[in-house]
């Protein structure tokens, strides 16, 4: 900042052009109420509760309309038997003449391991290229 005094004027430029010394950061603010600051505190702290119960109701309604078409999850346990979808081995089954009748699903594969809610390991064998983690959207 330009706070050093010119010797010619004897004074700091800011000083100059503004008619006040630049605060600095350190200087103690004056002490008292202001009406206007409290005002808009208690206008923005309503603005804010407003904001908070209006995205809270939006949240309720899309997780009303999103449950509506979940459906509940089959449980599964390591060692059952499922089926893979194709969707996933398309490049693998270049043998079929056309996709319209390719089964749509493939196989019964083991369950290695259950890795969370919505994805397991299967036991796959070593022709299929896919990772063995799949979402259970895709059995």
């Amino acid at each position: 900042m330009h706070t050093k005094a010119h010797l010619s004027t004897w004074t700091s430029p800011f000083k100059a052009n503004y008619k006040q010394d630049p605060r600095m950061g350190f200087e103690k603010r004056k002490k008292g109420k202001y009406e206007e600051v409290e005002k808009f505190m208690k206008k923005m702290k309503e603005i804010q509760e407003e904001t908070k119960a209006a995205l809270g109701k939006a949240q309720e309604d899309m997780k009303k309309y999103t449950d509506r078409k979940r459906a509940e999850v089959d449980e599964y346990k390591v060692e059952d038997l499922v089926m893979l979808s194709t969707k996933d081995l398309k490049y693998q089954m270049v043998e079929r003449r056309t996709e319209k009748l390719t089964e749509r699903f493939v196989s019964s594969y083991k369950i290695e391991k259950i890795v969370s809610s919505n994805a397991i390991k299967l036991e796959l064998p070593s022709t299929v290229k896919i990772h063995p983690v799949v979402n259970v959207s895709r059995i």
